[in-house]
């Protein structure tokens, strides 16, 4: 068994030499997203694995092993790990953690925290927990973040948004069943492969990339059967995680709904926009202004990109850049306002109902103060502004029964399908 080294705190460090022989769990939240992220990795020598299983044990050992009055999110993240460590299907001295530390002041910061306490009550505290961040917080010996490697991962997450996309636009109208997921499956494979090989990061190839995918799946032939939009906002994790939100995607979609969940890398730049900020409003390091305003400008850059590939090569829809969400949130949610999804939470809300998916869930998890301020607090807000809006808010904990959820769901799809029809009616 090889040897622990721990900082100064007593934090169990991940070694270099821990890089060569541990393999790297994480808990699973965008399924494309995450598959191509973990290509990342693997393409810079980590060993690492992305956890699929979403078995009703992994809340309850969430609610087990971290304070039951923590917000749901932090319960099924850490309940995923520690479940999945429990499972006996991995070598527990050869096996590491990560999780993501946003170092803000959302409780998401203290995930990590959580998760070591969590450990020690499960008589585990020697297995090390990486903290994925971009604040320089936690650093361990064995793991690094550099440009070249936030280069790819913003490559992975635009790849990911474009599929993502055009998926949810193309399989409710498929006439051949399940050719989008096949698409997506194969992109999947292709894209992993060029990660991997270190290709498919630099723009001229993220666009060509951008422009065959769209091209592809525009040769999806579809019904041109009119069906009711639904977007889906809410906290991140419970938005994008099917153990989060019960399987809401697939829920919708078996109710004749299109689906859509507004894009990654517009919460990306609203992470990054805000390190701006806090550099103009309160000082700080220069080079960490000028290094964020890069990105931020890279990032804006990559996202024009894949708007103008599905605008030249493909009859979808093209989704809202996040430079608009941030001019049509502006007098109406204050730019201030950034714990957790902050004013972007509303401004989704208000992209949805403008591009024409006006019927809405909100996904509010338990414990999520700041999500439940901007998102079911601005729903008479949004509907003012949008007054064809049709919003339900609806929370997600463990013991929140999934056929009252649903239910709830189904009126507001009842109230949609009826404005359908008078739509129809009056064409």
């Amino acid at each position: 068994m090889m040897e622990l080294k721990r900082d100064e705190t007593g934090r169990v460090l991940f070694t270099k030499e821990m890089k060569k022989e541990y393999t790297i769990l994480f808990p699973m939240m965008a399924p494309i997203h995450f598959a191509l992220i973990q290509k990342v990795f693997d393409h810079y020598g980590y060993k690492s694995e992305l956890l699929t299983d979403t078995s009703p044990e992994i809340a309850q050992t969430g609610l087990k092993y971290i304070q039951n009055d923590m917000c749901y999110p932090a319960i099924l993240s850490c309940g995923q790990l520690i479940h999945a460590l429990q499972s006996g299907k991995h070598d527990l001295h050869k096996v590491a953690l990560m999780i993501t530390q946003t170092g803000g002041g959302c409780r998401a910061s203290n995930y990590i925290m959580l998760l070591r306490k969590g450990l020690k009550r499960a008589g585990m505290d020697y297995i090390p927990v990486i903290s994925l961040n971009l604040s320089g917080l936690e650093p361990n010996p064995g793991f690094h973040i550099s440009l070249p490697m936030i280069r790819r991962a913003v490559s992975a997450v635009i790849y990911g948004d474009m599929l993502m996309c055009l998926k949810n636009q193309s399989e409710p109208y498929e006439v051949q069943k399940g050719e989008s997921q096949r698409k997506v499956e194969t992109w999947i494979e292709r894209l992993s492969k060029e990660i991997l090989e270190g290709k498919g990061y630099k723009s001229k190839y993220l666009k060509e990339n951008l422009n065959k995918i769209a091209q592809d799946f525009n040769q999806i032939q579809r019904d041109g059967k009119r069906r009711v939009k639904v977007g889906i906002v809410g906290e991140i994790y419970v938005k994008y995680a099917a153990l989060g939100n019960n399987n809401l995607e697939l829920f919708l979609r078996e109710q004749d709904c299109e689906v859509n969940l507004p894009g990654l890398l517009n919460f990306f730049l609203f992470k990054v926009d805000n390190r701006i900020d806090d550099c103009k409003l309160y000082g700080g390091h220069h080079l960490k202004k000028f290094v964020c305003q890069k990105l931020f400008d890279y990032c804006s850059k990559i996202q024009d990109a894949f708007c103008k590939a599905i605008e030249e090569n493909s009859d979808f829809q093209v989704p809202t850049k996040y430079r608009h969400v941030k001019e049509l949130v502006k007098g109406i949610n204050g730019y201030g306002n950034k714990m957790g999804e902050g004013w972007l939470l509303t401004g989704e809300m208000l992209e949805l109902a403008e591009s024409g998916y006006e019927n809405i869930v909100c996904t509010q998890p338990f414990g999520c103060l700041p999500n439940h301020i901007s998102g079911k607090g601005m729903i008479r807000r949004v509907v003012e502004i949008f007054p064809k809006a049709n919003i339900v808010a609806v929370d997600y904990d463990a013991g929140a029964p999934k056929v009252n959820q649903e239910n709830r769901i189904k009126l507001m799809l009842s109230i949609a399908r009826e404005n359908l029809e008078k739509e129809e009616a009056s064409r």
